[in-house]
């Protein structure tokens, strides 16, 4: 079946449009059933207990202390501490067990019998089940204590500090502080016990799971589970027909492709220049590692590192807390690659186009400075937010301290500076493709290159339409925007384009073949990814519209990572098979580690724990911890580090070209990334999914499940992982900062006669204007 280009991207402009338009509705549909934050919350006695505004204060001091990345809030953020929401949740239920246990019958709970202890939880449940609201709420006696004493233990925990769980002292500044926070968590617990009015559960669909307190699982949950397996089964075959349908035609491998060698290439003075963000960035790596590793040993000491105490006398608990860690482990992550995968953007656009623009070395160099400006003023404003130097008494905290939402924590006004840098990186990137841009039409590949830079950018405007007064349910709606929309769109969009005109480039696919994969992807892509972010306001307080959206989107989103690991796999037997030697075999390898892991994580493990009666009793647990870094790390990470040594391997001088590091580094990092996951990580999952199921979701998340002899175990066996990792990462940079050594010279002036992928590529004769052009 041929289908032209024209119309592949005439589909995939309107499945994008239709994407938004749903979306954006869905935006003012969520913000119009919101959970309330009652005006007031009043005891048996008409006296004000907590009113809305120390609630909302409340959210303000758990974003500016960093209290998401330490534990989590309706199941999302950290999993090294508690879920503020089931953890508030269960001890309400303790403290309102204590009180009536007193009160009937002069004892304690544990001391009660059976039937009488069965009586209470009876008592419990109704009371937490008649919670209405008319403006305000009415707690009963027994509430009002609780909500007292939750905030007394607040006060001991993240003021005082637990060194046993892992949180220092004065981790929040001070005890009011500490009991608004108290005040805001036990609201993220009301709303998850109070039914939304008009159906008979929660505003978070019965999320967490508590049956104590009437929290199980909606039959919705199970009906849209049923309906995913059943759309996977039928989307994954229609999705392959269709990808086996459409002629791609491809080089023929038996007469072998033109693959010009490093030594045949000129390069410009901004080339040379792109190099430099690439040692920078591989610093970045390393320094993520090891707090990577630093993060993993604090689940075994949650208050030391080995003998360093004792040894050298040093705090690591007070210096660096798992907070701070976690903190700087998300952003560095999202910066080094960002930062290779700038580079790689402007590099490429010269190598195939043979044309540099005026002043675009300049433009680079100021470029980089802007970002590692940026970046140090966002991560010191973290670190002074954190640390309590800049605090919500400050009007101006969010917007240059700690924001406090994992992966945006950065200050708004470095959030702005983020924006900015991504926009003057698509103006450098449209530069260099500007002859090329002039040479195809809109749909043509490097295009596809402008449209998925732009996308990066635009999505992330989604993180300025909230501030801390915004209620928590639409700061999470917006903030799941950029941070799904960036990896199930905009980034997948980028690596499909990306991986296109490198295939393009190595000699290995046609630019018109290149363009037909990259729309026919990116198709999947947006029709899956955009609304697919939705299996996010499952538990958040978001309405039930969004269950069966979630569902099947999120579901579709395993196809188009499918299709990329086939397209992947397809190239490389077209190398395999074409009997040549190939000069870029490492960079090549490294994208097809991308695709297998982005199958993996992104795809495998992504649909499994999307699944919605598999995420109620999943969501904010280990099993997320494995999808997360064999997707951002396996798949973003590895085609980053791809990109970089393509660049390398052309801009290094031949005979200084060494492969043994990248070897080294490229199984030490995948086999690594293996050992973590598949022995320690996912045991960790599913042994919570386990407890989450036959107990509660708070023993899930509890300091005695993490404590246990068997998770220890499982702990200790993730260091070898960790290690393998570490180390290389300290190979792959080292290997970087040798070959910045052994960098070939730009020369000023180039034919684009004279640059083979350059002459190519422009001069492609499988690139005729026809009707479908």
């Amino acid at each position: 079946m041929e289908v032209r280009r024209r119309t592949l991207a005439k589909i995939l402009v309107g499945i994008f449009v239709v994407n938004l338009v749903v979306m954006g509705v869905g935006a003012w549909y969520s913000t119009q059933n919101v959970p309330p934050i009652p005006d007031t919350i009043q005891g048996p006695d008409g006296n004000t207990v907590v009113n809305s505004e120390q609630i909302q204060q409340g959210k303000a001091i758990f974003q500016s202390n960093g209290m998401m990345n330490h534990g989590s809030i309706l199941g999302n953020g950290a999993y090294f501490g508690v879920d503020y929401t089931a953890d508030t949740l269960d001890l309400k239920m303790q403290f309102m067990r204590q009180y009536y246990a007193r009160e009937r019958y002069d004892t304690e709970y544990d001391n009660l019998d059976p039937p009488d202890q069965a009586a209470v939880d009876q008592i419990v449940e109704s009371d937490l089940d008649d919670s209405t609201i008319r403006g305000q709420v009415q707690y009963s006696a027994a509430e009002t204590y609780a909500h007292q004493q939750v905030r007394e233990t607040y006060v001991e925990r993240y003021h005082e500090g637990a060194r046993e769980r892992g949180v220092p002292a004065e981790m929040i500044s001070s005890a009011a502080d500490a009991r608004q926070f108290a005040d805001f968590a036990l609201w993220t617990a009301w709303i998850s016990h109070t039914d939304r009015p008009g159906s008979d559960h929660s505003y978070t669909n019965g999320w967490p799971p508590a049956p104590d307190a009437g929290n199980v699982p909606t039959g919705a949950n199970v009906i849209w589970s049923a309906i995913s397996m059943i759309l996977l089964v039928g989307a994954a075959g229609i999705g392959i027909w269709l990808y086996k349908s459409v002629e791609l035609s491809e080089p023929d491998a038996t007469s072998g492709p033109s693959i010009p060698g490093p030594g045949e290439i000129d390069l410009f003075p901004s080339q040379i220049a792109t190099l430099w963000y690439v040692p920078v960035a591989a610093v970045l790596f390393v320094a993520q590692t090891l707090l990577g590793g630093l993060l993993a040993h604090y689940y075994i000491e949650r208050d030391a590192f080995f003998e360093l105490q004792e040894i050298a006398g040093i705090d690591i608990l007070q210096l660096i807390s798992f907070t701070a860690a976690k903190t700087f482990h998300l952003d560095l992550g999202i910066l080094w690659i960002a930062a290779m995968w700038l580079a790689a953007g402007i590099f490429l656009a010269s190598l195939l186009t043979g044309y540099e623009p005026p002043r675009q070395t300049t433009y680079v160099w100021v470029l980089l400075g802007a970002l590692l400006v940026v970046t140090v003023g966002g991560f010191v404003g973290i670190w002074l937010g954190i640390n309590g130097y800049i605090n919500t008494d400050q009007w101006f905290w969010w917007l240059i301290g700690n924001e406090g939402l994992e992966y945006v924590e950065v200050g708004r006004v470095w959030q702005f500076g983020l924006l900015a840098g991504f926009a003057f990186w698509t103006y450098l990137v449209w530069r260099g493709f500007e002859p090329l841009l002039d040479d195809e039409p809109r749909y043509g590949l490097a295009h596809m290159i402008i449209y998925a830079g732009g996308s990066i950018g635009l999505l992330f405007t989604a993180g300025m339409l909230y501030t801390p007064q915004t209620n928590i349910v639409m700061t999470e709606f917006w903030r799941w925007w950029v941070v799904h929309m960036w990896v199930e769109g905009a980034f997948e969009f980028f690596i499909v384009a990306v991986v296109g005109v490198t295939l393009v480039s190595m000699g290995l696919l046609r630019r018109r073949s290149a363009e037909k994969a990259v729309m026919f992807e990116a198709l999947f892509i947006m029709g899956t990814g955009v609304i697919g972010v939705s299996h996010h306001y499952w538990w958040v307080g978001q309405p039930d519209i969004w269950i069966p959206f979630g569902s099947v989107f999120s579901t579709l989103e395993l196809i188009p990572l499918v299709l990329i690991l086939f397209e992947a796999l397809d190239e490389y037997t077209t190398f395999t098979e074409a009997g040549e030697t190939f000069p870029y075999r490492w960079a090549f390898l490294f994208i097809i580690a991308s695709g297998f892991w982005n199958f993996i994580g992104g795809g495998v493990l992504g649909f499994f724990i999307n699944l919605p009666i598999i995420n109620y009793f999943e969501h904010g647990t280990y099993l997320t911890v494995a999808h997360a870094h064999a997707s951002m790390f396996g798949a973003f990470g590895f085609l980053a580090m791809g990109m970089v040594v393509y660049m390398f391997r052309i801009s290094t001088i031949e005979e200084r070209w060494s492969t043994c590091r990248l070897q080294w580094s490229f199984w030490l990092m995948n086999v690594g990334l293996a050992v973590m996951v598949v022995i320690s990580v996912l045991p960790v999952g599913f042994l919570q999914l386990e407890v989450a199921f036959t107990e509660s979701y708070a023993a899930a998340r509890s300091l005695a499940f993490y404590n246990s002899d068997i998770i220890q175990t499982a702990f200790w066996l993730r260091i070898p992982g960790d290690v393998m990792i570490i180390l290389g990462s300290i190979v792959f940079t080292y290997d970087v900062l040798q070959k910045m050594r052994h960098r070939g010279t730009a020369v000023d002036e180039v034919s684009r006669s004279e640059q083979p992928i350059a002459r190519r590529v422009m001069g492609d004769e499988d690139y005729g204007l026809e009707d479908d052009d």
